[in-house]
């Protein structure tokens, strides 16, 4: 049974995995320059729902603010690049700051023993700050070396990504779409690695029964406060595609838009998968892409109708739905219920 899972296991993710650099190296000889553009946000948002993913779907915290870790990473990069002239040192700030921002935050909530319910609050409230406290450095007294912070107006001109050691041959849309799309595939494969160690048991563990876990000698904290890090981390990297893609960052980026954007983009793929996060980001994207072309619905409206929708129809997600009607529609044709292999099936864990 064992054999039978972790083949299963690495069929899934290989088959993942070799789908997305299909669509990496495809793309851009199928589609104009304008939708590569277009395509680098969808993947930037991807990493972004599968931070949120993580946290909420695997470790059972709901953060209300992950935007306060995808700004972070963004700001980060945008002020290291224009002081340091090096993306990829950039790039590697705009992961560790977060990281570094959520282990301090993380600390005070899980070693404080705060409710799941205020941690989410505390989440929210953190990013609302950041959105106001970037939103009033708008003087040019505001400044961290060269990077002027710009107030709500935010920060232009952001170097795009160059190779390393190489600051002056900045990458064009296509070179900027396969370092967005190849950081989607190693965040995905790295997630899925450690939901496979023994770490990533635990985590699980304590998200279905935190006194149990704790009396067999584990500490819930530390395992969730790693599991806040991992996320914030992601969230970070992001952060670091979403200033390339547009080489502007501004406080929005802090707004309970996109703290609720990410939350929907998980309810919609569904919980406790990681291809779930991916598929739904991707799917509220284009929703709001083709929703600001419009003007009879608001955007932020139809997004709400979008997340009632799905909580009342679909409350599962798409994926695990999807799944088990494959599941059922599987099982007949191989001997019934009753049959080890239908047996095996329905006892396989999520594989994507």
């Amino acid at each position: 049974m064992k054999s039978l899972r972790s083949g299963s296991f690495l069929g899934g993710t290989a088959a993942v995995i070799a789908i997305c650099l299909v669509v990496m190296f495809a793309l851009p000889r199928t589609i104009s320059a304008f939708g590569v553009m277009q395509a680098t946000l969808f993947a930037g948002m991807a990493i972004y729902g599968l931070s949120q993913g993580f946290v909420w779907g695997y470790a059972g915290i709901l953060s209300f603010g992950q935007a306060a870790f995808l700004g972070i990473g963004a700001y980060t990069y945008a002020i290291a690049a224009i002081n340091f002239g090096d993306t990829t040192l950039a790039a590697a700030l705009s992961i560790v700051a977060p990281m570094l921002f959520a282990a301090l935050l993380g600390y005070f909530m899980f070693y404080g023993r705060i409710s799941d319910a205020y941690i989410g609050v505390i989440t929210l409230t953190v990013s609302v700050i950041l959105f106001e406290l970037m939103n009033s450095t708008s003087g040019s007294q505001y400044h961290i070396g060269e990077a002027v912070l710009g107030g709500f107006n935010g920060i232009p001109a952001i170097p795009v990504f160059a190779p390393p050691g190489k600051p002056d041959e900045q990458f064009d849309q296509i070179g900027v779409w396969y370092v967005a799309m190849g950081a989607l595939i190693v965040v995905y494969g790295l997630l899925k690695w450690i939901l496979a160690s023994r770490f990533g048991r635990v985590v699980v563990a304590i998200r279905e029964n935190e006194t149990r876990a704790m009396l067999i000698g584990y500490d819930p904290r530390m395992y969730k406060l790693m599991s806040f890090v991992v996320g914030a981390g992601i969230a970070g990297a992001a952060g670091c595609i979403f200033a390339n893609w547009g080489g502007f960052i501004s406080p929005t980026v802090f707004a309970l838009t996109m703290s609720a954007q990410v939350i929907i983009s998980v309810l919609i793929g569904g919980l406790g998968t990681l291809i779930g996060p991916i598929l739904g980001a991707v799917a509220i994207q284009c929703l709001i892409n083709v929703a600001g072309t419009q003007h009879v619905i608001d955007p932020s409206l139809g997004l709400g109708i979008v997340l009632v929708a799905f909580v009342l129809l679909v409350p599962q997600g798409v994926v695990p739905v999807a799944r088990s009607l494959l599941m059922r529609l599987s099982s007949p044709s191989k001997g019934g219920a009753g049959s080890p292999s239908a047996s095996s099936a329905t006892a396989k864990p999520e594989s994507h």
